[in-house]
């Protein structure tokens, strides 16, 4: 029997997640990999590379390939993906050419979306396809996208947030704006140098965001540490910050997502706009998890916003469903594979 197995990736900037057809998610890791700078060698990814960034020698390099939902380093990406092939299909089975459906965001360029294309058949994927982000999250939500009415998802990831409004199928009018996690990580960053002359690092400020980070103001407000270099005198330092001052320092992309949001809401069909205030705005993405980031939306909106119950694995339950449905999907198109 000649099985060639299907994949689903969601291709996110902070993590990568696979879904292998009758078996689920079969990977769920930190998009980063350390490579050998000499002999270009994968020595890890994920997890155990995450680990490396800022603590390597200088022949090995840890780095995030991904930037903003697109491609930043073109080699590196297709050695991530050619390890995560040689992940999916084992050792003993390297002649395989998988069957690949990945996201990619909403309003990628040509140029873009062949770069994905492109890396994954150098990584030795056979047939490769592209879903849009918003409607790989819509399926993966489980939302009734076939029915003659409207859906509106909200995929709030590391690089990007992309709004779509989904009928019969396909995708009625979309934005995407490259905001998200790692945005809110800098914002973080940015007001904890600029406050208290400290410097934090990346995972420190996501570790912040996640323990004590909210949108909406909460009943009791918490207070965390956190270590970094005192800029003034150079040594290491620790200091307290309270869920206000997280908040605060969060506003900005918060707001820029909140507006989008709006705007396309203003310039969706009044026939769907009424579907939409009947079904509700669904929340995916990591980035939804944002303590209180439903609240506050659905204050601005005036529309009901709920977080999806699988959140972060929307998109890549998604694209595994998508490739269970390919012919529906690709004729509405919604898959790509130019």
């Amino acid at each position: 029997m000649n099985f060639v197995p299907e994949i689903g990736i969601d291709l996110g900037t902070s993590n990568i997640r696979v879904f292998k057809r009758g078996k689920g998610i079969v990977m769920d890791e930190p998009t980063v990999v350390a490579i050998n700078t000499q002999n270009k060698k994968v020595l890890g990814i994920g997890r155990g590379a995450r680990e490396m960034i800022g603590r390597t020698p200088g022949n090995i390099l840890a780095v995030r390939p991904l930037k903003e939902g697109v491609i930043a380093d073109y080699t590196v990406t297709y050695r991530m993906l050619e390890e995560i092939r040689r992940k999916t299909v084992g050792p003993h089975q390297l002649w395989i050419k998988p069957t690949a459906l990945i996201s990619v965001p909403s309003g990628v360029t040509n140029v873009e979306r062949r770069a994905v294309l492109k890396a994954a058949h150098a990584a030795g994927f056979g047939k490769v396809m592209t879903i849009e982000e918003p409607m790989a999250a819509a399926v993966g939500a489980g939302l009734p996208i076939d029915t003659a009415g409207g859906n509106m998802i909200v995929d709030i990831g590391g690089g990007t947030t992309d709004i779509a409004v989904i009928s019969l199928g396909g995708i009625v009018h979309s934005e995407g704006i490259r905001i998200g996690g790692a945005k809110m990580d800098q914002a973080i960053i940015k007001h904890i140098r600029n406050t208290y002359s400290l410097q934090i690092g990346d995972q420190s400020a996501e570790d912040l965001k996640m323990e004590i980070g909210t949108a909406f103001p909460m009943d009791q407000e918490k207070t965390a540490k956190i270590r970094g270099r005192d800029l003034v005198g150079g040594l290491p330092k620790t200091i307290d910050v309270t869920s206000t001052e997280v908040r605060e320092a969060l506003g900005e992309p918060i707001r820029q997502i909140a507006e989008r949001l709006c705007l396309v809401l203003e310039e969706t069909p009044p026939e769907l706009s009424a579907d939409i205030i009947e079904r509700g705005v669904y929340l995916t993405g990591g980035g939804s998890l944002l303590r209180g980031l439903d609240k506050l939306l659905e204050g601005v909106t005036e529309i009901r916003c709920m977080v999806a119950d699988n959140a972060t694995n929307a998109v890549a339950v998604g694209t595994g469903r998508a490739l269970e449905n390919l012919d529906k999907i690709y004729a509405a198109g919604a898959v790509s594979n130019l």
